[in-house]
């Protein structure tokens, strides 16, 4: 586990600190990010200023560009804005008590008994959505409730079932309990904080937008997003998300399968050597990373339509972060 202690308390004291590395490394860095053919951009701030803004190929950098399951770390971001404003109690809340007309009456006893948790780190226990069942789950008539009436395949909070379901569930929840929709809730609770729109995305039979896919964002507004989880929830002088929810979100409460990473309220977390970094991640090589040790946040956007797996892209852009960008960072 992650000490809550050593991730994020690093970040005060650097910030103070000239910026850390050399033109040369950054040179060497966007080199090699070149080199690999899905990856169309990046961009890297450390110490709040831009140190590499790099299009190789794709879409101009002011260009707003699907950021596939980034969306999940957005809505994470939502879970922890509505729990700011009260209208959810907390992660211990259950869909019985906050949603109970979400749940359909075919739906197995236990969802009631999933809390928001649960849902925020992929533990809710029913049969995945993402993968080859997401075809079938986006022609269903009703995603919300097909996802909610798939089988239980482990007790809630037991096993990580990464799965777009269950953060359209989510989704729903927060539409639920704040009374607007989700691009609202995106708009109003952290693009107006952080200058960034949000172009219309996917929506469901019901007019649901996907909570967890689809979204569009431009390379300079996944870095604000980071930067203000980088700086503990803050823009300027403004506290788009509290504090101790920002700390809570980098705590590891389950761990990937396929990568190894652990991960916490929609955001994967890993190491290099003994510096930590969490990882918004999403399908084909979309990424927003952030390293508070070093005050780095790093976006990377590549081809939504090639899949990126970690025995293979996504294994390259990590050995990018962690052999290329944090040493750079460093010296």
């Amino acid at each position: 586990m992650i000490k809550r202690r050593t991730f994020l308390s690093g970040a005060a004291v650097l910030l103070a600190s000239p910026l850390a590395a050399r033109t040369a490394d950054w040179q060497q860095v966007a080199k090699i990010a070149a080199s690999y053919n899905q990856c169309h951009a990046v961009m890297i701030f450390q110490h709040g200023r831009q140190v590499l803004s790099e299009v190789f190929r794709g879409p101009a950098i002011h260009q707003a560009v699907p950021i596939k399951s980034v969306s999940k770390t957005l809505v994470a971001a939502l879970a922890g804005a509505a729990i700011d404003r009260q209208e959810i109690p907390s992660v211990q809340a259950t869909l019985g008590e906050l949603a109970p007309e979400l749940i359909p009456a075919k739906a197995d006893p236990m969802v009631s008994t999933i809390t928001v948790e649960n849902l925020l780190t992929m533990q809710a226990g029913l049969e995945r959505t993402s993968g080859r069942n997401y075809g079938v789950w986006v022609n269903s008539r009703d995603w919300v409730s097909d996802a909610l009436s798939r089988p239980m395949v482990a007790e809630p909070g037991k096993r990580m079932l990464y799965s777009t379901g269950t953060s359209h569930i989510m989704g729903a929840v927060l539409s639920l309990v704040s009374g607007k929709n989700l691009r609202a809730l995106t708009q109003d609770r952290l693009g107006r904080f952080m200058e960034f729109d949000v172009p219309a995305w996917t929506r469901d039979p019901q007019g649901r937008y996907l909570g967890g896919n689809e979204m569009a964002l431009t390379l300079e507004a996944m870095i604000r997003f980071g930067e203000m989880y980088r700086n503990k929830g803050r823009v300027g002088t403004q506290q788009v998300l509290s504090e101790d929810w920002v700390i809570q979100s980098f705590v590891p409460v389950t761990q990937s399968v396929f990568s190894g990473l652990g991960y916490g309220y929609g955001w994967f977390i890993g190491n290099s050597g003994t510096t930590s970094y969490a990882l918004a991640r999403g399908y084909g090589g979309q990424i927003i990373c952030i390293v508070p040790e070093l005050a780095l946040t790093i976006a990377i956007t590549s081809d939504p339509t090639r899949i990126a797996r970690s025995a293979g892209y996504f294994g390259d852009l990590l050995h990018l972060i962690e052999r290329e960008v944090i040493p750079a960072a460093r010296s």
